[in-house]
């Protein structure tokens, strides 16, 4: 067990519970606390409220001077998560060189959840989902509720997560291309939403961990207005 690192997750974890963030959970699975599962639920007045998504967070003997590896396990059909493997686009997480020692858990989570429901579509990972979004909003919406809300209705909201939280074992839901055209393809289109034709930084951006808390308990704005705000 590598200690300072054990300590330094140990008081993160003390901070994002005292934060009690909406819609974000997290715990550790292992023992050492390199090993952590955490859920997200995509932000009020969103498209992506009410839709959890489950990820596992790896440390390693060298954090926090490099970032941990993060992997949704339920892969969300997104311009900027990676179809296959489940990885979020966001730059501190790809590129150590952008990673900065001051972020922590808390921080990781937010910068997720504000990802999540306020796509990038400068630089998307997943070309169909970018696509679908730019074409017709009104399909993507749809699209999400059809594939991922009934997942989200069979859980207990009121449940709380066990204290043995080793002793969990979630199933690993990857939504094949197949099964997003079956879906897209059985939806009558309308009219592509203007908001989402206007190329957009990257969320990735986002540096301090109070504008993402700001981000998190605001409604979902124009792109141009989040770039400007993170800047």
């Amino acid at each position: 067990m590598n200690r300072r690192v054990f300590l330094l997750l140990e008081k993160h974890f003390q901070e994002f519970r005292e934060n009690n963030y909406t819609g974000i959970t997290a715990f550790p699975t292992s023992e050492d606390m390199m090993e952590w599962e955490a859920e997200i639920e995509g932000l009020q007045d969103s498209m992506w409220q009410g839709l959890i998504f489950e990820l596992t967070i790896d440390f390693t003997p060298e954090y926090n001077f490099v970032p941990p590896v993060v992997k949704f396990r339920t892969i969300p059909f997104h311009p900027n998560v990676d179809p296959y493997t489940g990885q979020p686009c966001i730059d501190f997480l790809d590129n150590p060189e952008k990673w900065n020692t001051s972020y922590t858990l808390s921080s990781i989570l937010l910068t997720l959840q504000v990802m999540l429901s306020n796509p990038g579509l400068e630089q998307p990972v997943n070309l169909e989902a970018a696509q679908m979004l730019i074409e017709n909003e009104s399909v993507y919406r749809t699209l999400l509720q059809r594939l991922f809300h009934k997942s989200c209705e069979s859980k207990d909201d009121g449940q709380e997560l066990p204290k043995d939280s080793q002793k969990l074992s979630r199933p690993i839901k990857t939504i094949s291309f197949y099964e997003y055209h079956k879906t897209w393809s059985g939806i009558a289109t309308s009219k592509a939403s203007e908001f989402y034709k206007t190329p957009c930084m990257l969320l990735p951006r986002l540096g301090f961990l109070g504008k993402l808390e700001c981000m998190a308990m605001s409604v979902p704005q124009p792109k141009e207005c989040i770039a400007s705000q993170l800047q």
